[in-house]
């Protein structure tokens, strides 16, 4: 069976999903790809212990505190790729980034493979189904870009802004100014 809760953040309400206790999505309202990788009918149940567990590492996360990623059991479902290019974003440390290009070379290399492109990561990252404990907000452009939250850039800049990140060297996503 799979289980849903709800919990209200300084950034949205957030939708906690699982299965088995373990965590299989956490997702921002209105975040892009909401629940995409929980086909099964999701059934409200608040008072599992893997909801409550998962409450707590939120209420230590957004009082300004670094839980662990290890301290929850996360399964989140996606391809032998996105589980590489995941358990990368798990090992950034709470307050620093890392750029996508980054990401590439590391995953290159874990698949054996000469280079890996940029945008491919940018996929993956795009589309964790575990946000903010999976830490995708963490991971930027090459030169300093916000891109690439599904969250949107502004709760990127919120939860970088949380974490301590010094935001001086990074920027908003220019507007497109095409027809």
């Amino acid at each position: 069976m799979f289980y849903t809760t709800e919990y209200p953040s300084p950034v949205g309400l957030i939708t906690i999903a699982a299965h088995q206790e373990k965590l299989v999505g956490l997702w921002i309202k209105n975040q892009k790809y909401f629940g995409e990788t929980v086909t099964q009918v999701l059934i409200r149940n608040a008072n599992l212990p893997i909801f409550n567990h998962t409450q707590k590492w939120l209420d230590n996360y957004f009082a300004g505190k670094s839980p662990s990623t290890n301290q929850l059991a996360l399964a989140p479902s996606g391809s032998e790729f996105r589980q590489i290019v995941w358990q990368i974003l798990c090992q950034i440390p709470y307050g620093h980034i890392i750029t996508y290009g980054e990401i590439a070379k590391q995953v290159a290399q874990k698949m054996n493979k000469i280079r890996m492109s940029a945008q491919a990561i940018g996929g993956a990252v795009g589309h964790n189904p575990i946000s903010i404990i999976i830490p995708c907000h963490r991971v930027v452009g090459s030169d300093g870009n916000l891109t690439g939250y599904a969250g949107g850039i502004d709760t990127k800049i919120q939860l970088l802004t949380l974490e301590g990140v010094n935001l001086k060297q990074l920027h908003k996503p220019k507007q497109s100014t095409a027809p």
